[in-house]
């Protein structure tokens, strides 16, 4: 029983170092097929989540103060919360065609609300107030 082992041994260790040479040399074969492709400057992963700018402007707010201050060339919408100023003035100005002077940002907080027994919460949203140069309009309600 001896011998025979030792016969099985070799076989398999011979066996062992051919399936380990093809597979170095496959190995090799994809190294010279795929070459490695450097990222440009400008494709550096930022780590921010990117949104859409169609899902950016949830509504436009129509409130009393919105269709006054509408007058005024300002108008008030309810945005995404990862939101930031410089992306809803990009969206606003694609959207609707105009030139953006200005955006300020309000946080509305959750509120707590209770009916009977029992208890819960109002969503949080946030609201922009975006100006637009003199003489341009954004058409929001249609007459």
């Amino acid at each position: 029983m001896g011998i025979l082992n030792i016969l099985k041994k070799k076989k398999t260790e011979k066996e062992t170092k051919e399936v380990k040479a093809e597979i170095k040399e496959k190995e090799v074969e994809q190294k010279k097929e795929v070459p490695k492709v450097k990222p440009e400057k400008s494709q550096k992963p930022t780590g921010k989540i990117s949104i859409s700018f169609l899902a950016l402007l949830k509504a436009p707010h129509i409130t009393e103060k919105a269709t006054d201050l509408s007058e005024k060339n300002q108008y008030i919408f309810k945005v995404d919360r990862r939101a930031n100023k410089t992306e809803i003035k990009k969206t606003v100005e694609k959207l609707y065609g105009v030139k953006v002077l200005d955006v300020k940002m309000i946080n509305a907080p959750r509120k707590k609300r209770h009916l009977r027994r029992i208890s819960g919460w109002r969503k949080g949203y946030k609201k922009a107030i975006v100006k637009l140069r003199e003489g341009q309009k954004i058409e929001l309600m249609p007459k």
